[in-house]
């Protein structure tokens, strides 16, 4: 069975999205040895300016379904300060990928999400065995 992605509005299909997108930015790559994995973010850092700013536009989308589900304006302020701060730090071409590394901030914006859901959708929740 080939799992789907979830395209709908409700609570639990953006649940999914946010996680997916997520876990591509920021935990998709695991070098053997290393116990800290890393994503898509950190790699585009390598990309002088555009590869920054391309990063940072797929972590608007996260603001962006949290704008949807209805998220408070200090909460959607607090996730794009998260990206504005990782999109700063990734201009320093090259060794901005250094600070991205540990500044998560699609990581810290999925928490914020996740916080939200949770007391507001708590059927949303998906508990995997």
């Amino acid at each position: 069975m080939t799992p789907t992605f979830p395209l709908g509005t409700d609570p639990a299909s953006v649940r999914q999205r946010v996680e997916a997108l997520e876990k591509l930015l920021e935990r998709s790559i695991r070098i053997p040895g290393l116990k800290t994995a890393f994503g898509l973010d950190v790699i585009l850092d390598l990309l002088p300016f555009g590869g920054t700013t391309i990063a940072a536009a797929m972590g608007a989308y996260m603001v962006w379904e949290a704008r949807n589900l209805g998220m408070s304006k200090g909460q959607i302020a607090r996730m794009a300060g998260n990206i504005g701060f990782d999109w700063a730090l990734g201009m320093i071409p090259w060794v901005g990928a250094i600070p991205d590394f540990f500044f998560r901030s699609n990581t810290r914006n999925l928490r914020i999400i996740r916080k939200h859901l949770d007391r507001h959708y708590p059927s949303s929740v998906v508990i995997e065995g």
